[in-house]
């Protein structure tokens, strides 16, 4: 070897053999962090070479190809330590002190290097919103670690179990990424939790921890309110629509009966209730960026009877079945009553009231009456007429005057109204018109039919005469005998001297002086 040759030997001082009074040993260090290999050899001045992974770092104290590295101690006294400043992943390797001169070499010092893991990030961060009912799964990655990072996933101080976990090498054959990600029921979540994932290694034991905040987004939660109740119509009613939402509400409409209401567009509504709001239910619809919730009240108003369903009055054919129905609508609970008029007997309770095989004096007037205890009452009115054969209903003796013009009257009930009406006496029979001195005249009124049968001229054979007034109709027919008895004996004989009596109905005359 030539005199510039580093590597020639030299002789030791005093001659004496040198020994390693200290030497590498195997160290972990977290990265970032400085480090000191240890190398003394007293009593040598040669040449010292630090070797890593079989490579020499510089000769002497000369390691200007490392700008980290450096060698330090007193040399005068054999410590030649390295020291690294910030170590780096590159640093993890087999490190040996050399005496060249010497031909010693220290043991092999494993310096191992740890890597702490980039900070986690949660994917979706900060904030992770879902819509109310839907799973959730958090994906946590802590990245560049050596070795992997352990995950773990906390809520409430407390660690979550079930995580999947995965790790992954990276290229340079010794940093690792690690996944790790957890699967959240709907049952297991509440809007505004924070889940922490919390990732550490060897590097940092106390570990690096993130946080995501659930944000779980729904549509509207409503409430309707309605104050007061129950209300007695007529007066002012407040209903109160109050909502949770998230995301927040957009939008109130309300409506009743299924009609919007424009003139309202807040979370209040003011209005004077009638009978309708017992039926109608009022609503409130709600929405925001999901959606619109809808939800409806009615209000419990007091309110007197009114008539859902009319009755309507009948015409029935004789021994059959009459059936009215009557329905009314109130609140409270109302009562029905059924009764003919005229009559205190109650017939029915019930909407429907049937009169069975009905008979010619069920023909009438019946009343459907409703009862709402201390609102108010209301009534119909309906009539029932009954289809069967005329009936006759006259006075049979009447009276008249000798000599004057008289009448005798048939009253005829009869529904449908009578088809032919005739009078008869002797050989006689007369249904309209005159004959000889008789006259037949009929008259319709709301009670029923009146003929008249009038003789101009009474004469004594009229007193003895058996007169028939007969009505017939579909149904059948019916006969009234009627007799005219001589009216006033002497004492109208003595009058009819002195007075003109004029005869306007069987029972009613009227006399004037002569």
């Amino acid at each position: 070897m030539g005199e510039s040759d580093p590597l020639r030997v030299l002789p030791l001082l005093s001659g004496s053999e040198a020994m390693f009074s200290q030497q590498p040993q195997d160290l972990v260090v977290v990265a970032g962090q400085p480090v000191t290999l240890p190398c003394s050899i007293p009593g040598y001045n040669g040449v010292v070479l630090w070797i890593k992974d079989g490579l020499a770092l510089g000769v002497g104290r000369d390691l200007s190809g490392y700008p980290r590295y450096t060698v330090i101690g007193d040399h005068s006294t054999g410590e030649h330590h390295l020291r690294i400043q910030r170590v780096e992943l590159m640093d993890d390797a087999i490190f040996e002190c050399q005496a060249i001169q010497a031909a010693m070499r220290s043991r092999p010092a494993r310096l191992t290097v740890l890597v702490a893991p980039e900070d986690p990030v949660i994917s979706g961060g900060p904030v992770v919103s879902l819509r109310a009912g839907d799973p959730l799964n958090l994906t946590c990655h802590a990245d560049n670690a050596k070795p992997a990072a352990s995950i773990i996933w906390i809520r409430n101080g407390e660690v979550l179990n079930g995580a999947m976990y995965s790790k992954t090498l990276l290229r340079d054959g010794r940093r690792e990424s690690t996944v790790s990600t957890l699967y959240l029921s709907p049952t297991n979540m509440e809007t505004g939790q924070q889940i922490i994932c919390k990732a550490s290694n060897k590097a940092v034991p106390n570990g690096k921890e993130t946080s995501v905040t659930i944000d779980i987004q729904h549509l509207p939660l409503v409430n309707l309110s309605v104050e007061p109740q129950p209300i007695l119509e007529g007066n002012l009613v407040k209903f109160h629509c109050s909502a949770k939402a998230n995301p927040p509400v957009t939008l109130y409409r309300w409506a009743k009966g299924g009609s919007v209401i424009k003139e309202v567009s807040g979370d209040t509504y003011e209005v004077i209730v009638d009978h309708s709001f017992f039926t109608e239910p009022v609503s409130c619809e709600v929405t925001n960026a999901l959606g619109s919730t809808n939800i409806s009240r009615n209000v419990d108003v007091y309110f007197g009877p009114r008539m859902a369903a009319e009755p309507q009055s009948l015409q029935v054919d004789l021994a059959s079945d009459a059936v009215f129905n009557c329905a009314w609508t109130g609140n409270p609970s109302l009562t029905i009553v059924w009764m003919k008029r005229g009559s205190g007997v109650v017939l029915s309770n019930e909407n429907i009231l049937t009169l069975k095989a009905v008979r010619q004096e069920d023909a009438g007037k019946y009343v459907c009456r409703a009862v709402v205890p201390r609102v108010g009452a209301g009534e119909k009115e309906v009539s029932l007429t009954v289809n069967g054969p005329p009936t006759i209903s006259s006075t049979q003796t009447q009276q008249a005057l000798h000599g004057e013009k008289g009448q005798i009257k048939c009253f005829i009930r009869s529904t449908p109204p009578p088809d032919r009406i005739a009078w008869s006496w002797k050989e006689t029979v007369l249904e309209s018109g005159t004959s000889g001195r008789y006259t037949v005249e009929t008259v319709s009124t709301e009670e029923g039919v009146i003929s008249t049968l009038t003789m101009s001229n009474i004469v004594p054979a009229d007193f003895q005469t058996i007169y028939n007034c007969t009505a017939w109709n579909s149904f059948g027919s019916d006969t009234e005998i009627i007799r005219l008895k001589e009216q006033g004996g002497t004492f109208v004989h003595m009058i009819a001297f002195t007075c003109k009596c004029h005869c306007f109905s069987p029972s009613l005359f009227l006399c004037v002086s002569s």
